[in-house]
């Protein structure tokens, strides 16, 4: 509800305000839901004056119908979908991370959700030629792991250097710093990543639940409040800033032993696509099952190894192929 305030629209001045409230009419809503006419008796004030005043506020306030192919023109010019750069997971994500989107990578210890991010963050800045945010909260993230996985792609040393500097890390251990860090780049450190380089299509979070879950055992609601923050501002840099949003997430038991996404049923509601990962008997492979998805059918589930990220390719052109250690 939205109150009535004094200089809010032309006309509305103080005198007028004391009439309406005087007539029990408080809000925008109550004033534009009213009979005019009857309102102008019962305010004495000019008819006139006060249809004036409702126009504007109707014009100000109310939301105009759209059409769904227009809602589908918008989607269509401002969606990108980034491949991940490995085949079974980009199918698993209907061809990839798609821009204005949160999706979720959860999985226990050692599932690979770190191997994962780092190859998507590999993929985007050297292949795609694109800008990456990589907010690091558990300091697995090191300039050595990225270089060699740079390896496989390039011996060129200038190549590899191009694509790092399009990687741009913070590192943040508690939740309150990862506040900061994303209202600063919802506040202009975003476009300023951009300078220099491709402009900045996704942003990586690993682990969002590292420094959460800690803070949902005590006082609860501090915890879930701070989440939910947290949620809306990742939310906003989806939207407003057309960027991919990846997150991982640990996961937990069930009562019945099943395995879940962690950060409880408040969190459940944020990520648009969420992906389990899971250790199978080979020491670098993992099952990727789609737990939750708005264009795909669920529990369905690829293969990925992580010995490199795009195997195929490596393959192919006679790149380098990481070391198993």
């Amino acid at each position: 509800m939205v109150v009535l305030r004094e200089g809010m629209c032309p006309g509305l001045e103080e005198d007028l305000l004391r009439e309406l409230r005087a007539a029990g009419v408080r809000t925008v809503e109550e004033l534009v839901s009213s009979d005019i006419e009857e309102l102008a008796r019962r305010c004495s004030v000019s008819y006139k004056a006060l249809f004036a005043v409702r126009r504007v506020l109707l014009a100000q306030h109310t939301a105009f119908p759209v059409s769904g192919a227009d809602l589908y023109q918008e989607l269509l010019s401002s969606t990108a979908i980034l491949s991940t750069g490995n085949s079974s997971f980009d199918k698993l994500l209907d061809s990839g991370l798609y821009t204005g989107e949160i999706t979720e990578l959860c999985g226990g210890p050692a599932s690979g959700k770190s191997q994962v991010c780092f190859g998507v963050s590999i993929n985007i800045s050297f292949h795609l030629k694109q800008s990456v945010i990589y907010v690091d909260t558990t300091g697995g993230l090191t300039a050595s792991r990225m270089l060699q996985m740079l390896w496989t792609e390039t011996s060129n040393t200038e190549e590899q250097m191009e694509a790092l500097q399009r990687i741009h890390i913070f590192r943040v251990f508690n939740v309150y710093a990862l506040l900061d860090c994303l209202r600063g780049l919802r506040g202009g450190l975003l476009q300023q990543a951009s300078v220099g380089g491709g402009s900045v299509k996704a942003l990586i979070v690993d682990s969002v639940s590292a420094i959460i879950s800690p803070l949902l055992g005590g006082k609860q609601s501090e915890g879930i409040s701070l989440m939910i923050e947290v949620a809306g501002v990742l939310k906003t840099l989806a939207k407003d800033f057309n960027v991919a949003v990846l997150v991982t997430n640990h996961v937990s038991k069930g009562v019945r032993g099943e395995v879940q996404p962690g950060l409880g049923v408040s969190w459940s509601h944020i990520p648009r696509t969420r992906v389990l990962l899971e250790q199978v008997e080979r020491r670098l492979l993992r099952r990727a099952t789609l737990i939750k998805s708005s264009r795909q059918p669920c529990l369905f589930s690829e293969d990925l190894d992580l010995q490199w990220w795009s195997r195929s390719e490596a393959s192919s052109s006679g790149k380098r192929k990481l070391p198993d250690s």
